[in-house]
């Protein structure tokens, strides 16, 4: 993946080689938990779902993730742009830290932007997303309106109204 990419997709503005992949690819660990949420992004943006699972803590939480739909939601998407609002904590002196953020995307003609707090905790050396805390945003179509009576946009060959439009 990283030949197809030159920019890294966290817009650190580095090269994704310097940047995010080597931690997607366990070559080195994430310093900070900024760095480990910037490399989540871009593990969603380039779909190595084993790094955004395998980055989280282990526990209650990891038994919740569904693989499939993260892989799907991950292909699906068209990934726009991560913002980093604010961060505390989180440097590599904590064991603790928060990444406030947006992941801006697209999907089924849909804009969307994901708000989150996210917590992050450092186990063993090593950064990991704990939980977050998401903040409601407004989802705006993009593109012309399906009709009920257009064909379906998956392909299908049925009307809109018998197929996805239930």
């Amino acid at each position: 993946m990283s030949a197809k990419i030159e920019k890294c997709p966290c817009g650190s503005g580095k090269k994704y080689s310097e940047c995010c992949e080597p931690i997607i690819k366990g070559t080195v660990k994430a310093p900070t938990a900024e760095s480990l949420m910037r490399a989540r992004y871009s593990a969603y943006v380039t779909h190595e779902i084993d790094f955004i699972i395998n980055s989280c803590e282990e526990g209650e939480g990891l038994a919740d993730i569904d693989k499939k739909a993260t892989e799907d939601w991950s292909r699906q998407s068209t990934w726009n742009g991560l913002t980093i609002i604010k961060t505390e904590k989180g440097t590599e002196k904590d064991d603790e830290g928060v990444v406030e953020f947006t992941a801006d995307y697209t999907l089924k003609q849909m804009h969307d932007v994901h708000h989150e707090v996210a917590g992050f905790k450092k186990i063993n050396g090593e950064w990991k997303y704990v939980a977050g805390n998401i903040i409601t945003t407004t989802v705006k179509r993009e593109g012309e309106k399906i009709g009920r009576n257009d064909p379906c946009p998956c392909g299908s060959g049925k009307k809109y109204k018998k197929c996805c439009g239930r």
